[in-house]
């Protein structure tokens, strides 16, 4: 289990703290349909963290290819239609080039600094020179007005319970998944980044923004620096 990081509930649990059982159950949610509109159809992605492919198989269905990567073989295995490559983020090196990468899920937000770099290059590494990479970032306000709750239409409640301090700028973030027949808890740390230090963080990476694709500018389309 990665330090700070810790999951409840059944199933399998993988290193940051995510059942495996609550993702394949969560619904894919507007995602898949901001990624597909910001790129070309029938793009090659590089999905990172793609999990149990809950972005994945709609992409698929819309006519992608998708290289689905996660360092969790529990959530590979429920991946259907892709290429899936197991190995942390951070590390990976496929010396192949993408159309699109897509960095979801709010890893950006990594509470390791060193990771959230890691993270950033492996999508400078993989995007072709006129590609793209796509960045999931958390809300102006996920880490205020605590605790709060959803209830999704399809009957789970999350409630993000708690977040807090715990040094150097990082939050130690409590997350509950409440559904008729079970309960889900995971623990996980982020940093909170504003819009000047995300974006200085993409480019110490290599990475340019180009514009923003949602009007809470959760989402980011990003652009590889030219290489010199």
């Amino acid at each position: 289990m990665r330090e700070g990081h810790q999951g409840t509930g059944p199933g399998a649990i993988t290193p940051d703290g995510c059942a495996v059982e609550l993702y394949a159950r969560l619904p894919a949610g507007p995602e898949p349909e901001i990624v597909a509109g910001a790129v070309p159809a029938g793009a090659h992605l590089l999905e990172l963290g793609c999990g149990v492919g809950r972005m994945t198989h709609p992409l698929v269905e819309r006519g992608f290819t998708v290289t689905a990567v996660d360092e969790s073989a529990e959530m590979l295995a429920r991946v259907r239609g892709a290429r899936a490559v197991r190995s942390p983020i951070e590390e990976l090196d496929l010396a192949e080039r993408f159309d699109a990468v897509v960095l979801a899920s709010f890893l950006v937000h990594s509470g390791d600094a060193d990771v959230r770099r890691g993270l950033l290059r492996t999508c400078a590494r993989h995007v072709a020179n006129d590609g793209c990479v796509l960045v999931q970032r958390e809300g102006a306000d996920y880490h205020t007005n605590l605790p709060r709750e959803r209830v999704d239409p399809s009957g789970f409640t999350v409630r993000i319970l708690s977040s807090d301090p715990v040094g150097d700028g990082v939050n130690s973030v409590r997350a509950e998944y409440e559904f008729p027949d079970a309960v889900w808890t995971q623990t996980f740390r982020a940093r909170p980044l504003t819009t000047e230090a995300f974006e200085a963080a993409l480019g110490e990476a290599g990475l340019g923004m180009e514009r923003y694709l949602t009007d809470d500018g959760t989402w980011a389309r990003t652009v590889p620096v030219p290489r010199g």
